[in-house]
């Protein structure tokens, strides 16, 4: 089994329990916390990922992880559960996994979106209302400026795009000439 498979298996069993013990945002934050110590701290890193390193002092290292960050009780479970299986190399995945439920949970819907120059706030927030209603969804946009666009906007929204681009404009022009000739 592949570990992103592993991964959101983990992240929808965490979500499960934060939906109906705990704070699931809370528990998100919580991993963020995890995982950013792990990759700041080399040595710990590879102690956690070392198999020189006995199954019982890797538990014990990550619970003192998650002791020392105040972490909530069902993400100490959950790491204590990686470290004696030998899988805390899934951690990044099932941050990301578990991000993704969370939002699908929140009914928030994540959008790319590039413009050719960038947008002043009002327009944000009217592009941000214009996709939410288009999806029916709350949406969270990453807005990042693309000059080669020429001029208007391409969002991603999950797998569709709108493509309101002068870029895209000029190629479907150029495309209707070269069919004509």
């Amino acid at each position: 089994m592949s570990n992103r498979i592993s991964a959101s298996r983990y992240a929808k069993a965490l979500l499960e329990v934060a939906r109906s013990e705990s704070d699931p945002a809370a528990m998100q934050q919580h991993l963020g916390a995890v995982l950013a110590t792990i990759r700041d701290n080399g040595e710990l890193a590879a102690a956690l990922s070392s198999r020189h390193v006995p199954d019982a002092a890797r538990r014990n290292i990550i619970l003192a992880v998650a002791d020392k960050l105040g972490v909530a009780p069902p993400v100490r479970k959950l790491l204590a559960l990686l470290a004696e299986r030998r899988r805390l190399e899934l951690l990044s995945d099932l941050a990301s996994e578990y991000a993704a439920g969370l939002l699908e949970y929140q009914n928030v819907v994540q959008a790319e979106v590039q413009t050719a120059a960038p947008l002043a706030p009002e327009a944000v927030q009217a592009l941000e209302a214009s996709l939410a209603r288009a999806t029916g969804k709350q949406v969270a946009m990453r807005v990042t400026p693309d000059p080669s666009l020429l001029g208007g906007i391409v969002a991603r929204v999950g797998s569709t795009v709108y493509d309101g681009s002068v870029r895209t404009q000029l190629k479907k022009m150029r495309d209707q000439l070269v069919a004509q000739d």
